[in-house]
């Protein structure tokens, strides 16, 4: 009789400062990772650790430069407790959570790989803490947040209807992305519906706190720019991933972060918008060759 195959990940749980458990996953390196910068994911405004599957798979099995990766449900997402109070689904406090998370689980010099809101955590971070982090991976965000972008995504924020079975959900995530995923299958709309929603006795449901909702407010004038929290990241290697067809960060965006940044890598994931899903090859090999450089550089 075959022993089972070990699990990809391990679950995790820590208190937050003001009680709430929140979740994550553990994907252990495979081999001995000494010297290897381990990985905290951070996931969008209402995605989860399922997000980081495919590359958090791929970065801790690496035959070469195995890496530990954890992947956090922020407040409110995914496995974590909901929040009584709306407000403190904000970015500050998100942040302190993920602070916190890293001082847990004793990471230093971890890599922070932010998706859209995560992405923006990660700059805050690094404004809060400056040696808190060793790298950054910010996925279709940076310090200019398109209007229009941001509005198609308030639009849908808790207003999504609950499929009644998951071939309903996955119909439903091929139809959401179809205008920004063009070439997406029914198999990565079936991967993709069970990322956005839970699984409650074999039936989906939504995997965020619809009060999330109450914190968003798009300001009548510009939007601020977030220019001095990505000046937090300066002393760090930056790789910023955008989607080709994304609509919340542009070309002329990443130009001027590189410009701004010394220390900064750009990669374009082609026929994917906001945010790139982080399961092809090549934009997957991107991040491993990412992190491998910055291991290099700190010897």
């Amino acid at each position: 009789m075959s022993a089972s195959p070990p699990a990809a990940w391990l679950d995790v749980s820590f208190t937050s400062q003001d009680g709430l458990r929140l979740y994550a996953r553990h994907y252990p390196a495979v081999a001995a990772s000494s010297g290897r910068r381990p990985v905290l994911c951070l996931p969008g405004l209402t995605r989860n650790s399922r997000d980081f599957h495919d590359v958090a798979q791929v970065l801790s099995t690496d035959p070469i430069a195995s890496r530990d990766v954890y992947t956090l449900d922020s407040r409110g997402r995914g496995a974590s407790d909901h929040d009584p109070d709306w407000k403190h689904y904000s970015v500050p406090v998100e942040t302190t959570d993920a602070l916190d998370f890293l001082t847990a689980r004793d990471l230093h010099g971890a890599a922070v790989i932010g998706t859209s809101r995560g992405g923006i955590l990660a700059m805050m971070m690094a404004a809060a803490r400056p040696t808190g982090i060793g790298a950054a991976i910010l996925n279709d965000v940076g310090p200019i947040i398109e209007r229009n972008g941001l509005a198609r995504i308030m639009a849908y924020v808790g207003r999504i209807p609950v499929p009644a079975d998951w071939a309903e959900a996955a119909r439903m995530a091929l139809d959401m992305t179809r205008e920004q995923f063009p070439h997406l299958t029914s198999a990565d709309a079936d991967a993709l519906a069970r990322q956005w929603f839970n699984d409650a006795n074999g039936k989906p449901v939504p995997a965020y706190d619809a009060a999330i909702a109450k914190s968003l407010t798009l300001p009548d004038g510009p939007m601020p720019a977030l220019w001095k929290q990505f000046g937090a990241l300066s002393h760090v290697p930056v790789l910023v991933l955008r989607g080709g067809t994304s609509d919340l960060l542009t070309e002329t965006s990443v130009a001027e972060m590189g410009r701004r940044h010394p220390n900064l890598t750009a990669h374009t994931v082609p026929d994917e918008g906001h945010a790139p899903l982080l399961r092809d090859a090549a934009t997957q090999a991107v991040i491993q060759a990412f992190l491998q450089r910055t291991d290099a550089a700190t010897g």
